[in-house]
């Protein structure tokens, strides 16, 4: 077993000892603190309430109040918007008022609360549209590229995984005999690849037995604020995911990457 396969074993564990489950009688609602870290350097916070064989998800509003506080309104139409209507289109999220919110069953319940947090990660990643000098967040870049290549992909590509599990990759190219998957990392740190490879690992098997192709992943890394770990590389390859830096990626052997 390599250390990759450590890190991701460690990974099921830590999600399991730090969510915290903390109910409330008076309402009937129960809220789930996430190990995932929010805006303020706090955990993220759902909360759930069962009626019949329904299971209500809510954020309560704090997604939207806290992208306001930190100057990244979403409330007012423009860019910030339309990408943030296009994550809870994508997560199959509602919006009441300023409330994320989504109903589930015992049965689905997994799938949704795994949907429900990451749209609420994705849209704290808008917080990075506050900034005067930001044109678009690094998924749009990476949109931008593979135009600029000719690469026919699909975006916000869903496959299932050997869990049971959906997960989302921002773009998948798909070929005759192979097919690539692709994330985007505006920033990259042990959580992010965390993340990535659990569901890279998960997908791999399900969607090789299904489509009969060779299917690969690859993650864009944007390094123009700071260097990337060469250990987050190491455990990309150790899980045979391969990789291009931003500031590479017009070499030659990183656009053959993308030949599916």
């Amino acid at each position: 077993m390599t250390w990759a396969n450590t890190l991701i074993n460690d990974y099921y564990g830590w999600l399991k000892s730090k969510t915290v489950v903390i109910p409330d009688e008076r309402t009937e609602w129960v809220s789930i603190q996430t190990p995932f870290i929010g805006l303020f350097n706090d955990t993220i916070e759902m909360y759930a309430q069962k009626k019949g064989k329904k299971i209500l998800l809510s954020d309560n509003g704090d997604t939207f109040h806290n992208l306001e506080l930190v100057g990244a309104s979403i409330n007012r139409v423009g860019e910030r918007r339309n990408i943030a209507e296009r994550i809870l289109l994508n997560y199959g999220i509602q919006l009441n008022n300023d409330e994320l919110v989504t109903e589930t069953t015992e049965q689905n319940f997994a799938q949704k609360k795994h949907n429900f947090l990451s749209a609420i990660m994705e849209l704290n990643d808008l917080y990075v549209l506050s900034k005067p000098n930001v044109a678009s967040i690094f998924k749009d870049d990476v949109r931008i590229y593979l135009d600029e290549q000719n690469i026919i992909y699909t975006p916000d590509f869903i496959s299932k995984g050997s869990t049971g599990l959906e997960f989302m990759f921002d773009f998948q190219i798909a070929g005759k005999n192979s097919e690539i998957v692709i994330k985007s990392f505006n920033t990259i740190n042990k959580q992010t690849l965390s993340s990535f490879l659990f569901s890279w690992d998960d997908i791999k098997p399900i969607r090789e037995k299904v489509s009969k192709k060779n299917v690969t992943a690859i993650a864009f890394i944007n390094d123009e604020d700071k260097p990337v770990k060469a250990e987050f590389l190491e455990a990309l390859r150790s899980k045979h995911a391969d990789f291009i830096i931003w500031s590479d990626r017009h070499k030659n052997d990183n656009i053959f990457k993308l030949v599916a």
